[in-house]
């Protein structure tokens, strides 16, 4: 799966357009490298999110094509 859609599909970010733009703007890296929208995401990546007031890095537990969004955080754990 794309890192922009599983980034919206597990609710990390909104929408996917902002997920594009935050790769585009070299926010988000997939395993300490930065990544394109069309990075692929796999089972154990982990994720690193760069908002201005910190970041936010996770472990990808699951991917899916879509998910309720009572079930969104179990696709990911979130790592200290």
């Amino acid at each position: 799966m794309r890192i922009d859609k599983f980034l919206k599909v597990s609710r990390i970010l909104k929408r996917r357009t902002v997920a594009q733009e935050a790769c585009g703007e070299e926010k988000v890296l997939i395993n300490g490298k930065v990544a394109k929208p069309s990075a692929a995401v796999k089972i154990g990546d982990e994720i690193e999110v760069l908002y201005a007031a910190g970041s936010l890095k996770i472990r990808v537990l699951n991917v899916k094509e879509t998910v309720k969004k009572e079930e969104a955080s179990s696709l990911y754990e979130v790592i200290v």
